[in-house]
């Protein structure tokens, strides 16, 4: 059985963690002290200040995302941290301001380990709590919206869901990648207003959304529709592309898992596509510093404004957590540990 007593006595240091030992979902997190990691061979050892919650998260309390880890695990993949320690060759310091990927799990914890090259230099003017809310929503867009989307200057996109995380980083980014207008989509007043402070061209509800789009465009319809929700709006997203216009596939946030006519795609030449940037990261070596190399210089002229994270103490993870669960989150939910 273990004894954390016995390891302190033998001068192991302990840190406090996020820890899920049972998959009954956000309420099953409980905050436990564990011992340090130590760097794994070419791994960075961070002191997090803070560290970013996504939907994975949501979906891995419950056992039901792609990538299962082991029983126990500390949730979170991105932190915003200071160097402890970094690996010889690695372009890192002792001190550095970063933020990082530990991708699957470990990151709400004091102290993380993620590999080199997952791990940027964060710009001055980006603080800690920022950091560890940029890594997975923007490289998420960037990836979904350049690579997968073609964006070409001037274009209009719309993004479902544009009070969460990925909807505000699309809003956030959208126009600095070349987008000449975006239109939010959202369910409440009060999510509209955080639309507009995150650089919403246009906002529509929920209620009616498609009528309102084409309203907006005159009657021809969006070039790109950012879909990280799903569900039943899936069929009307693609009745309010333009002709050659691109539906990306990002996530089922609201649960159900849409399916789709071919015909209609056919019938206006448009596009469904899938946009999974894990996969992609994971199977194209070196396109995450491709990826910060396009977005840092953004961020340190002040071009993109980091993203403003909704502050949790380490304290409430499971709320946290919880808020994407049950979509009250707005904006880029980040537990604060230091």
């Amino acid at each position: 059985m273990f004894d954390s007593g016995s390891i302190v006595e033998r001068g192991v240091r302990q840190m406090r963690a996020a820890q899920v030992s049972k998959l009954e979902g956000p309420s099953s997190i409980e905050i436990v002290e564990l011992p340090e990691p130590v760097a794994y061979p070419g791994g960075v050892l961070i002191d997090v200040h803070a560290a970013g919650i996504a939907f994975p998260d949501v979906l891995m309390t419950r056992g039901l995302y792609q990538m299962k880890p082991g029983l126990p695990f500390v949730v979170g993949g991105e932190v915003g941290g200071v160097v402890r320690e970094a690996p010889e060759g690695s372009g890192l310091a002792a001190g550095d301001r970063v933020a990082a990927l530990t991708m699957l799990g470990n990151g709400v914890a004091e102290v993380a380990v993620a590999p080199a090259d997952a791990v940027f230099k964060l710009p001055d003017n980006v603080s800690l709590e920022a950091g560890a809310g940029i890594l997975f929503n923007d490289l998420t867009v960037h990836f979904c919206l350049t690579k997968r989307g073609r964006l070409a200057a001037g274009e209009t996109v719309l993004v479902h869901g544009a009070a969460g995380g990925v909807g505000t980083s699309t809003l956030r980014l959208a126009k600095a990648l070349g987008a000449g207008r975006v239109i939010a989509v959202v369910s409440t007043e009060a999510k509209a207003r955080v639309a507009e402070a995150n650089g919403a061209t246009d906002v529509v509800l929920t209620d009616g959304w498609l009528a309102a789009v084409k309203d907006l465009t005159g009657g021809r319809g969006v070039d790109i529709v950012l879909d990280p929700v799903g569900g039943d709006r899936f069929t009307d997203s693609i009745r309010s592309l333009a002709s050659g216009g691109r539906l990306l596939v990002v996530g089922f946030t609201a649960g159900e898992i849409p399916t789709v006519k071919v015909n209609r795609l056919l019938l206006k030449n448009v596009e469904v596509v899938g946009a999974a940037w894990g996969e992609w990261v994971m199977t194209h070596p070196g396109y995450l510093a491709e990826q910060w190399e396009d977005l840092r210089p953004l961020f340190a002229s002040g071009a993109v404004t980091a993203p403003e994270p909704v502050l949790y103490p380490l304290e409430r993870t499971a709320e946290a957590v919880a808020a994407l669960d049950n979509r009250t989150a707005t904006g880029k939910v980040v537990v604060r540990l230091r």
